[in-house]
């Protein structure tokens, strides 16, 4: 029976659900969700099937506009009085859908909770962090007095390990970071121990050692409480080492469901085949393009006739286009252990094709093709024979910390790049990695702007740049170009792609016939097509406009082409597009790359050296496979042990170095190393007299290989795998 937000059934009791109830903590039956558009009804979630078990841990993956959010949006009762909803969502036996918003106000927070994706839009910002805490409490728990419910709150900081939490409880959002805040939330959400927790994307715009510390928290919080978890997200890194069950989602519904070690190992939909295919890994060396998604999900204006995945299908058969394919069992023998009291639950897939996926056992390279992966002929020399085009050395740049909104002054000084040196040469791609705040794009800016800077040299192309004259400085210009992290801020939306392309060609006076030509020679370099000019970038997919940005920074034909966060944003199935177009582009255009990132898994695809940033600092730096191998700084093997791999088993086994602390304020650096004092070594395997030299002096650069340098005082090498 259909049912909606507007025409709520009468329902014999309104007690809420009892967590004492045989039935499962969560079942959700057909559930359907449209919403009105001017063009029409969007059928967002079509049809999906879940059950949760007590202390399970469900993810739902799958590409943006799949219905992950949606769905998790309709079980907690928060969708848009115009969404029609259908179906049955069901906690603990008690039906959800159709209550009113007082009855739902009951259930959340106390039995349902949510973590948000943005914590600083999900935290009210004039009130502290504790009386947001205190009020979570206090409106679940009337007899509650001010005084436990203030001693509850400064629990709840320190267990999800906030520094100092008995001052911190007093603290506005803005005076936390990121990560801080975002454990602030999961506070929140944990306070009245829920039975279920849904967390939406909860590690998405924060550092990887936030990341890790994130996950770490959601660990205990599930443990603290035994609540089941909904885990939304597009890493399936993340997905390996938190999950129990995977559901992927496409066009609105379910396409395939299953035990983590099943979904992972044995896919039998080739969309997540393709999925899995098309991630870079952080436990491997490139040795292959990754897997191409061509084509986007569809519109949902009108329900699929046929399989939706069927136009971006490689196994695509005539028989596909006749009719969805139901779930189906993969096998007999496919079913997974119970969880707690959760009945045994088989793999099911919505391919008609799995038993041929299943008798052959086909992987990403049997069904996508997969392109040959071309290498520079530059890279055939080693490092310090080939040509140089870009040196950075002992590059300093501090920005002035100021006071007062009328009368300004100086209180400080930000050292934003604290003698920084680096090398790329012809053919290479150096990433830059780091937390947020580290300097790497700063170094990028310093590096673009092609002036003299504030202290040390910076030569491109063999020219130093606070010798350029102002018109040699302008023709270098066409030497170096950028490609920005957001697309879509990146790009005017008022011109269309052509002129968004032409416009460096112009600046330059190039002849009017030969931009005509170049634009459309640089929409096909960029696999996009050149009828497609006189579009607009809001017609475009969040990938076609990252190419778009890309063939503008190619239109002059430069040597060295600066690369900050280029992928970030994208889709995971989009991500590898781009990732395998600038693997080409490098090897048929003979490009250099200078690559900021923080997903390192990317960075071990892309780059051929690494050079690891702390604090304005580089700490280590070489060739990536000897740095992600055998790590040699703390620092870096923290990162690299915070990065999720989509591996169950490996993620399981793995040890995880989670920094303490956040990045200290590059206005006041420690003294000595600046790593000191989130640095595990120096807390626990240093005596006194190691330890002065920590505190005391800041450490040398000392060779560990043929490419591999590191500042630290006590390196050595580890595997963080």
């Amino acid at each position: 029976m259909s049912r909606s937000h507007k025409q709520a059934p009468a329902f014999e009791s309104d007690a809420l659900p009892d967590p004492a109830a045989a039935a499962p903590l969560l079942e959700v039956r057909d559930l359907c969700v449209t919403f009105p558009s001017e063009d029409g009804q969007v059928h967002a979630v079509r049809g999906v099937n879940l059950d949760l078990a007590r202390g399970e841990v469900l993810a739902l993956v799958g590409e943006s506009g799949s219905g992950k959010s949606v769905t998790s949006t309709a079980v907690m009762g928060l969708l848009d009085e115009s969404a029609a909803v259908s179906g049955s969502v069901k906690l603990h036996g008690t039906e959800l859908l159709g209550r009113s918003d007082a009855y739902m106000s009951k259930l959340r927070g106390t039995q349902i909770a949510m973590v948000f994706q943005d914590p600083l839009s999900a935290l009210t910002p004039v009130y502290t962090v504790g009386q947001q805490i205190v009020e979570a409490l206090k409106i679940h728990n009337r007899g509650m007095s001010d005084k436990d419910a203030k001693r509850r709150a400064i629990e709840l900081l320190d267990l999800v390990g906030i520094p100092n939490p008995t001052v911190r409880v007093n603290a506005y959002p803005h005076e936390f970071s990121g990560g801080m805040r975002q454990r602030a939330v999961i506070a929140i959400a944990i306070a009245n121990d829920p039975d279920l927790i849904i967390a939406d994307e909860p590690t998405t715009a924060l550092d990887v050692t936030i990341q890790a510390q994130i996950l770490d928290v959601l660990r205990t919080a599930k443990q603290e409480t035994g609540a089941g978890v909904i885990m939304i997200t597009h890493d399936l890194g993340v997905v390996a080492g938190m999950a129990d069950r995977v559901s992927v989602m496409y066009a609105g519904r379910i396409v395939e469901t299953g035990d983590v070690d099943d979904v992972f190992y044995r896919p039998r939909m080739p969309y997540t085949i393709g999925l899995l295919g098309a991630l870079p890994r952080l436990d491997a060396k490139k040795d292959s393009a990754l897997a191409t998604l061509e084509g986007n999900p569809p519109s949902l204006l009108a329900e699929p006739t046929g399989c939706p995945f069927a136009p971006r299908c490689p196994m695509v058969q005539d028989a596909c286009l006749d009719g969805e394919p139901a779930l189906a069992p993969v096998r007999p023998d496919g079913s997974l252990d119970a969880v707690d009291d959760a009945p045994a639950r088989p793999q099911l897939s919505a391919c008609r094709r799995f038993p041929e996926i299943e008798k052959n056992n086909l992987n990403y390279r049997d069904i996508y093709p997969v392109p040959k992966l071309k290498t520079p002929e530059a890279l055939d020399l080693p490092h310090e024979q080939r040509e140089e085009v870009l040196r950075v050395t002992e590059l300093v740049k501090d920005f002035p910390l100021m006071k007062g909104a009328v009368f300004k002054r100086r209180v400080g000084t930000v050292h934003a790049v604290a003698d920084v040196s680096f090398d790329v040469r012809k053919g290479e791609t150096l990433a830059l990695v780091g937390e947020s705040g580290c300097g790497k794009s700063t170094t990028l800016l310093e590096v673009m702007d092609l002036k003299s800077p504030q202290h040390g040299t910076i030569v491109v192309l063999g020219k130093q740049t606070d010798k350029l004259s102002r018109g040699e400085r302008r023709r270098m210009r066409q030497d170096v170009q950028i490609v920005f992290q957001d697309p879509m801020a990146s790009l005017d939306p008022r011109l269309p792609v052509f002129d968004l392309i032409a416009e460096p060609l112009r600046a330059f006076k190039r002849p009017k016939q030969e931009i005509a030509d170049r634009v459309a020679e640089l929409m096909q370099l960029v696999g996009l097509e050149p009828s497609h000019a006189n579009r607009y970038p809001r017609n475009f997919s969040g990938g076609q406009r990252q190419r778009i940005g890309i063939a503008r920074a190619l239109a002059l034909e430069p040597s060295l082409l600066v690369l900050d966060e280029p992928v970030s944003a994208l889709d995971v199935s989009i991500q590898a597009g781009v990732i395998n177009l600038l693997d080409e582009l490098r090897a048929t255009l003979g490009l250099s790359y200078l690559f900021v990132a923080h997903d390192l898994s990317v960075v071990r695809h892309i780059a051929d050296r690494v050079a690891v940033m702390y604090l304005g600092r580089i700490v280590e730096i070489g060739d990536v496979d000897a740095v992600f191998s055998a790590p040699a700084h703390p620092y870096t093997q923290a990162l690299l042990s915070a990065i999720p791999i989509p591996d169950p088993v490996k993620e399981r086994t793995r040890s995880r170095i989670i920094l303490q602390g956040d990045l200290p304020s590059p206005a006041n650096p420690p003294s000595g190393c600046p790593f000191r004092t989130r640095c595990p070594k120096f807390a626990n395997e240093l005596d006194d007299e190691q330890r002065e030299a920590c505190l005391t002096r800041l450490p040398d650069f000392f060779t560990m290989g043929e490419d591999h340098r590191v500042s630290c005082h006590y390196s050595e090498h580890a595997s963080v795998f």
